[in-house]
């Protein structure tokens, strides 16, 4: 045990050694060489313990008398107090000096009962410092406990209430998705009923129109006749009254039957010579007659001739039931026939097969009938495979061929050139190429009409070889513009029902002498008209532009224009001067069942036609008075203003005070207004021949 009784000491001296130091800084700082500072000894400094209980003293060992002193060692030697104890369990040799703060103080060594206190009291304070120590500790750990048992509790509250917020936020939510759910239900139900209510109404306006139209028509049907018998007697009247001028009264009678009537059935320029009927069926631009009328053609062909003969029809032998002959007419219509018949009466001239259930036509059909000038196999079920391509070689005199109504899907091949009249309307024509028409040289009239032909399937040079070609109808078909390559000689093109958008500069290029176009039932707006499509064209005189889409009377109308139709479109509005380019100016107007309001006629939209005008119609529009420009139209036979919403007639409305001439008009329609007969002045109607030619009954209501 030495050898750590040594390393004790030596680690006493280095102690003892660094506490020498400090008493001689104590002892400079007393005498005021370095002095720092004065610590009190009443309690407050660290001679006093703390919690007022005193500091234990400070001891120093002394070796005992067995116990050599080391020399050079220091006496001043301040042990802890554990040191202490392991140096008394080890040598008990050492005595234990108390050291005060004087070192120059003798100290008396204490006893080992004043240890034994020093260390008990050292051991209790320890055990205090613990014991206070733990309980600080333990305060401390409560107390830590607590805040965070406090932040648990706040955190749960925290979490509780965000929970209790999202709970009434998605309730909220919930709420207002149900809300909106609810109010786009009431939104969509009033849309299904308001889509429902406004197609009732729809209809109902619909049934209430067609309805109206219907009595309107059958109204106007029964106005027409007593307008008619009006006339007649305005016409019988003049002629009593007026016997010196009864050649004048006579063409205004001729012309005044003219009057009214479509645009197409337009009075004759001068007299024309009959033609024949072997050599053209009707004249131009009328359509030929209708087939039932064949008998009295024949009658009037035989008397022309000279040939007194007795028409007598009998049924010879050898024809299928339903079949009949008169003179050189056969007629089998509606005799329920499956094939061609054969025939062999070479001194027929017209055969009618209309209404049967014929569906071919074999190469030795008309063997027996070659003299053939006239052939009607309407209503049929006659298809393109079913025709022979030599059914019609034989016939070299065959001038009029009806198909109508049958399954055709092409033009017949090699048809005889001598045919002057081909009709195939209702039929499933896909498409017409240039030699359908080969050799057909002759033919003046060509109807192709409720087929499935287009600017597409048409080819441009599929009229080419129609040198003769005068009247052309196209209408209930698919064209979308108007067909391509028309022949040079046409006179007459009909183009109702289709789906026409607009019209070129170029299509009219070459047919010079067009005098009719129908374009009715398209979808024409007046821009898409080009400026010079016939602005030039010196012969037309009728076009028809009903039923289009029109919201301006259209500009650059040729010069030559007679009659204009523009019923059934949207126009609200003549543009001025649009008539003034005309000459000799335009004779007949048609503008019923538009959108003309007060302000939709200007002061010139009739200048040009002042002293042309024979017929104006205005009527079925939403005019509120009487059109400027009317009583300066000097010519002026038929006026109708009716069913507008006009409330007074002006004294210079319609009739000028001033003009010195005979008075032309004939008839004035002005029921369906908002007039007041009381309040029209007598001279409001002194140009009228007669004043039962003003209907003014009956008016609406206010």
């Amino acid at each position: 045990m030495r050898w750590w009784l040594v390393v004790a000491s030596l680690w006493l001296l280095v102690v003892l050694t660094v506490s020498d130091a400090q008493a001689k800084i104590r002892h400079r700082n007393q005498n005021g060489e370095i002095r720092r500072g004065k610590r009190k000894r009443d309690g407050q400094g660290p001679g006093r313990a703390r919690a007022g209980h005193s500091r234990p003293p400070k001891i120093r060992l002394v070796p005992g008398p067995g116990i050599p002193v080391v020399p050079g060692e220091k006496q001043e030697n301040t042990l802890f107090l554990e040191s202490y104890k392991n140096l008394q369990e080890q040598h008990s040799s050492y005595n234990v000096i108390p050291v005060g703060n004087d070192p120059g103080k003798p100290v008396s060594p204490l006893t080992q009962e004043e240890i034994q206190r020093i260390l008990w009291r050292e051991e209790e304070e320890h055990r205090q410092e613990e014991e206070r120590l733990r309980k600080k500790d333990e305060a401390r750990k409560k107390r830590r406990k607590q805040r965070k048992e406090q932040a648990e509790k706040q955190r749960k509250i925290v979490e509780e209430r965000r929970r209790e917020e999202e709970e009434a936020l998605k309730l909220q939510v919930e709420k207002e998705e149900e809300e909106w759910r609810r109010l786009m239900e009431e939104e969509m139900r009033r849309q299904v009923e308001k889509r429902r209510q406004e197609e009732e109404d729809r209809k109902r306006k619909e049934a209430a129109e067609r309805e109206a139209r219907e009595k309107e028509r059958k109204l106007e049907e029964e106005r027409w006749r007593q307008e008619e018998m009006l006339r007649e007697e305005l016409l019988a009247l003049v002629e009593e009254e007026e016997e010196e001028e009864e050649e004048e009264q006579q063409e205004e009678v001729e012309e005044a039957l003219w009057l009214r009537g479509d645009v197409f059935e337009m009075p004759p320029k001068g007299p024309e010579e009959p033609e024949k009927p072997d050599l053209f069926p009707a004249p131009i631009p009328r359509p030929p007659a209708a087939t039932e009328d064949e008998l009295k053609e024949m009658e009037a062909e035989v008397e022309e001739e000279g040939e007194e003969r007795e028409v007598v029809v009998v049924n010879r032998g050898g024809l299928p039931p339903g079949c009949y002959i008169s003179d050189v007419t056969l007629t089998c219509e509606n005799a329920k026939l499956i094939y061609f018949p054969p025939l062999a009466i070479p001194e027929l001239r017209s055969l009618s097969l209309e209404g049967n259930n014929i569906s071919s036509i074999p190469a030795e059909a008309f063997n027996g009938i070659p003299n053939l000038e006239w052939i009607d196999l309407k209503k049929n079920k006659i298809t393109s495979a079913g025709i022979d391509a030599k059914a019609f070689k034989g016939l070299k005199m065959l001038r009029r061929l009806y198909l109508d109504g049958n399954l055709l899907e092409d033009v017949p091949a090699n048809l005889p050139p001598t045919l002057q009249e081909l009709k195939i309307s209702e039929n499933r024509l896909r498409g017409i190429n240039k030699h359908s028409f080969q050799d057909l040289s002759s033919l003046v009239i060509l109807e192709l009409e409720g087929n499935l032909l287009s600017e597409g399937n048409v080819d441009p040079l599929a009229f080419a070889p129609l040198k003769q070609l005068s009247y052309l109808r196209l209408g209930r078909n698919h064209f979308r513009i108007i067909p391509q390559g028309l022949p040079i000689s046409l006179l007459e093109l009909y183009l109702e029902n289709n789906l026409i958008e607009e019209i070129s500069e170029t299509v009219f290029n070459q047919t010079h002498s067009l005098n009719v176009v129908s374009l009715r039932h398209n979808r024409l707006e007046e821009n898409r008209i080009a400026p010079l499509a016939w602005i030039n064209h010196r012969n037309l005189e009728s076009i028809d532009l009903s039923h289009n889409h029109l919201y301006l009377v259209p500009s650059y109308l040729p010069r030559s224009l007679v009659h204009l139709v523009l019923v059934g479109n949207n126009i609200e509005r003549i543009p001025g001067y649009v008539f003034a380019h005309m000459d000799p100016g335009l004779e007949y107007l048609y503008l019923s069942y538009n959108k003309l309001d007060g302000e939709a006629i200007e002061p010139e939209s009739f200048f040009g036609s002042y002293e042309s005008m024979v017929e104006l119609c205005l009527d079925h529009n939403q005019l509120v008075s009487v059109p400027s420009g009317i009583n300066e139209m000097t010519n002026l036979h038929f006026l109708r203003l009716n069913n507008n919403m006009i409330r007074s007639i002006p004294d210079e409305g319609i009739c000028d005070p001033n003009h010195s001439g005979d008075t032309t008009l004939v008839a004035l329609r002005l029921e369906n207004n908002y007039i007041d007969p009381q309040k029209i002045s007598p001279i409001a109607f002194s140009c009228v021949r007669s004043s039962s030619s003003v209907v003014l009954k009956p008016q609406k209501t206010k």
